[in-house]
């Protein structure tokens, strides 16, 4: 019983987790340096991400500027930006590269928001398709008498407020998401 609430409860947590990490990829009217998580070079035949090879900092609210400990990679990294469709226009000044974000249109911040409401609703239900599974574990587990009827009821009930407990989490970060964005 209590193995199957511990399986439950980790995938709802790397479900909500994933949810995060796709939360931070997100742009908002602010540079973030998570925008470049993804982003990798070709560094002596590996592809490497860029975090490995620059020092990124935000000097501003609204640039991200990329200082690369080797300057000869500075071409490989502004390509690879630009590769990435990040929305952002890379500027090279020889020693650096600037990423600009420009403040989103309202009309921009409201596609924003209609994909963080999409990817919100994916991960609930995500959250209660784990429920599902669960459940029908635990209904398994009484038909084949390896747990009492009552055992089965409050293990039902144990996975239900599970799961609530993550949907509550799942709401509270997009709401607090789809407020940063909406924030001019």
């Amino acid at each position: 019983m209590e193995e199957l609430k511990e399986q439950s409860k980790d995938k709802m947590q790397k479900t909500f987790d994933a949810l995060l990490h796709q939360y931070s990829k997100i742009r908002t009217g602010r540079a973030s340096a998570s925008v470049l998580d993804d982003v990798r070079i070709n560094y002596y035949g590996q592809p490497t991400p860029v975090k490995q090879l620059c020092n990124i900092s935000i000097p501003e609210p609204r640039t991200i500027v990329v200082q690369p400990w080797d300057k000869t990679t500075l071409a490989d990294i502004e390509k690879a930006i630009l590769a990435a469709n990040l929305g952002i226009t890379p500027e090279n000044d020889g020693n650096v590269v600037r990423l600009p974000f420009q403040p989103l249109t309202e009309e921009k911040r409201r596609d924003i928001v209609k994909s963080l409401k999409k990817l919100a609703e994916e991960t609930r239900v995500a959250i209660r398709n784990i429920r599902r599974d669960a459940n029908e574990h635990a209904k398994k587990m009484e038909k084949g008498g390896d747990i009492s009827e009552d055992e089965e009821k409050k293990l039902l009930k144990e996975i239900q407020d599970l799961t609530d407990d993550w949907i509550k989490k799942v709401d509270e970060v997009e709401k607090s998401k789809e407020k940063e964005i909406l924030e001019v």
